[in-house]
């Protein structure tokens, strides 16, 4: 069976994850994304505060390998209770 998507395997994909700021979501974040890509690189990760500082987005470049390993980063991000929204 093979996996429709239109990227071509691998590549670099941007993980954005956002939450309330009150939270230590970059760890959150990275801890999460790490569970699935063992080899990311230190300086994938990048954090902005909105413009009222009540919410911080996080992005996190990864190599991603396949659309399976996409699907369970973006389920475990969305399942967690700190995470407000995955993109």
């Amino acid at each position: 069976m093979t996996e429709e998507t239109l990227f071509e395997f691998p590549c670099q994909f941007p993980i954005k994850a956002m939450g309330k700021a009150d939270v230590e979501l970059d760890l959150i974040v990275i801890e999460i994304v790490r569970r699935h890509t063992p080899d990311l690189a230190e300086d994938a990760m990048t954090s902005r505060p909105s413009k009222d500082g009540n919410f911080m987005a996080i992005t996190v470049i990864i190599e991603a390998s396949s659309k399976k390993q996409l699907d369970a980063i973006y389920q475990e991000l969305t399942d967690h209770p700190h995470v407000l929204m995955a993109l």
